[in-house]
């Protein structure tokens, strides 16, 4: 696997991490998760539109059509997210917030892992796996009582 590959997943992690106050900072001005989800989703798009736009990407529409119906939906799974996080870290702050999203993470992609669901790489979860997730449980309680 490249460092580069991995140091790029992490700085996504990051600006994740970055995301969820902003955007709970975003929810207090406009008095709501849901306002300061909309304007973030809004910025995002123009970003994208953008950077499609500067590096010529086109989609495949016959492709886009023979998708199963279960693969539009990543918006709905950003947008959960999104509001989530900026109605939880006002309540709990930016490191339990994000420790308990990390830790629903790792859960839904144990099952995605091991049942080789949505088209990932079926990949048998070990008690080595399940071991590192129960750890990322304990970082959970231990930043809770932090």
């Amino acid at each position: 696997m490249s460092l580069l590959i991995l140091l790029v997943v992490i700085l996504a992690g990051g600006a994740t991490a970055l995301q969820a106050p902003t955007n709970a900072r975003m929810s207090a001005a406009m008095g709501s998760p849901v306002n300061a989800a909309f304007v973030s989703f809004a910025i995002g798009t123009v970003a994208l539109g953008l950077l499609a736009a500067v590096l010529h990407v086109r989609p495949d529409m016959n492709a886009t059509r023979a998708m199963p119906a279960w693969a539009w939906m990543g918006g709905l799974y950003g947008c959960v997210f999104v509001i989530t996080a900026a109605w939880g870290v006002p309540r709990l702050g930016a490191a339990l917030t994000i420790t308990l999203m990390v830790a629903g993470q790792l859960l839904v992609s144990l099952a995605l892992d091991h049942f080789g669901a949505l088209g990932v790489p079926r990949q048998p979860v070990g008690w080595t796996k399940l071991a590192g997730v129960a750890l990322v449980f304990a970082g959970v309680l231990l930043a809770r009582r932090g």
